[in-house]
């Protein structure tokens, strides 16, 4: 109860009425949500590709993640960034989409999450080991196959929302 009071709190702020009611402020922001999600989701999957031995198999695994990390951390920063803004033009629709595409769009976030913690702190500390072969260990690519599968399914629920949301 208390979090739909704060979201109708946040709908009222001077920022949030600027987001809606603004012609180029929603239209800017999702432009740059969409592309850095794009720039992210390509770095993510030729990343994903090599936990997967599919792709930049002649170099290390560590080499490729070293390249890519600063994108992808990036990339990820501006996307939270632009996605909240987003959110904060229509709190309300954006947290009660029917079907809850938004909902599962913030699960499946959290559970991309957890898997890069897994890898880390599971076969990502025996890189070592597994480095420069071109075939990484079965864990690598089911973590591969995994962050393909929730990136893919992130985007989807995305642009549900997009269409599960009332027309302004």
């Amino acid at each position: 109860m208390w979090f739909d009071h704060f979201l109708e709190w946040l709908a009222t702020t001077p920022f949030s009425i600027t987001m809606r009611e603004s012609t180029w402020a929603e239209p800017i922001v999702e432009t740059i949500h969409v592309l850095t999600l794009t720039m992210f989701l390509g770095f993510a999957i030729l990343l994903d590709l090599r936990l997967l031995g599919l792709y930049l198999t002649r170099k290390r695994f560590s080499e490729v993640l070293a390249q890519f990390n600063p994108w992808l951390f990036g990339g990820f920063a501006v996307m939270v960034v632009t996605g909240t803004l987003l959110f904060c033009g229509d709190p309300v629709s954006f947290y009660n989409t029917k079907p809850p595409f938004f909902k599962a769009k913030m699960i499946l976030l959290v559970l991309a999450g957890l898997n890069v913690t897994i890898f880390n702190f599971g076969i990502g500390r025996k890189v070592a080991q597994w480095d420069s072969l071109p075939k990484p260990p079965l864990a690598a690519k089911v973590a591969g196959i995994v962050s393909i599968v929730l990136w893919i399914s992130i985007v989807a629920a995305g642009r549900a929302i997009a269409y599960a949301l009332p027309p302004p």
